[in-house]
């Protein structure tokens, strides 16, 4: 093994360890949230350190998989572009609908808490390949955008109530699904097809291939613990089953799917 070879694959070695550090920090510090006392500062810190942590694991594992330029480039090109149509959302109304966020979660720029924007890459790539692994041998860059769409969407059913509930943003007018106005998820599933459109240029994926085991595996784990999670700890059994429905499917069929091409 030449010299240049060794030193890639110990530069590749060291990032896969920072991703796996990344996703253990963000798995605590999810299990720690509702042990803490909501709308406090430690809950805050945490919502801070699961979006970190996962923006971190994702974007590792992009590095890896596309490499450093094309991995980083696009992580930081979908979260200014998701920024700013928060930033849009905000002061319009267009996609979401009318909201606006609080002074709570910090830090922001331009009104908008950071973790938003990094929110946006850290589960669109897992919900990409968790519907390309669930498409199997009918995947397709078209069917990967609207599908991935819908998995990123059905997360917001998960995410938009916990953070409703902590006061980090607040909507005009009362919605049917727990406060949320469904123009939300109407925004949520529009903004996610231009996301997982700009994934299918930027990241492409083998149409015959099984999907990343990573980001399939990040996408059922979200699943899981944030269903246990409104059922157990934050004792919201509509928001569990509703998100649960939602996501589940996809990362059930996403993990079998990889199960069967990896066997086949």
């Amino acid at each position: 093994m030449t010299t240049t070879t060794t030193d890639l694959v110990g530069r590749v070695g060291r990032v896969g360890r920072v991703g796996r550090i990344a996703a253990g920090v963000t798995a605590v510090a999810m299990v720690a949230t509702p042990l803490a006392r909501q709308g406090g500062v430690v809950r805050r810190v945490l919502t801070n350190a699961v979006v970190g942590g996962l923006f971190t694991s994702t974007t590792s594992r992009a590095v890896q998989r596309w490499g450093a330029a094309r991995g980083v480039a696009t992580a930081a090109g979908i979260a200014v572009g998701t920024a700013a149509v928060e930033r849009v959302g905000t002061r319009t109304g267009i996609p979401f609908g009318r909201y606006h966020y609080t002074s709570t979660l910090r830090p922001q720029v331009r009104g908008i808490p950071a973790a938003v924007p990094l929110a946006w890459f850290a589960m669109a790539l897992p919900a990409r390949d968790t519907a390309h692994a669930a498409l199997g041998r009918r995947s397709t860059p078209r069917r990967r955008v609207a599908l991935g769409a819908a998995a990123l969407t059905a997360w917001d059913l998960f995410l938009d109530p916990q953070m409703v509930g902590e006061g980090f943003w607040a909507w005009r007018r009362h919605g049917r699904y727990r406060g949320i106005p469904l123009t939300n998820y109407v925004g949520w599933f529009a903004t996610g097809l231009v996301v997982m459109a700009v994934l299918e240029r930027a990241l492409p994926v083998n149409d015959d291939d099984a999907g990343d085991t990573a980001l399939v595996a990040t996408y059922g784990a979200m699943t899981a613990m944030e269903g246990v999670g409104f059922a157990v700890f934050f004792r919201d059994r509509i928001v569990a089953r509703v998100g649960t429905a939602a996501m589940a499917p996809v990362a059930l069929a996403g993990l079998w799917g990889q199960w069967r091409r990896r066997r086949g």
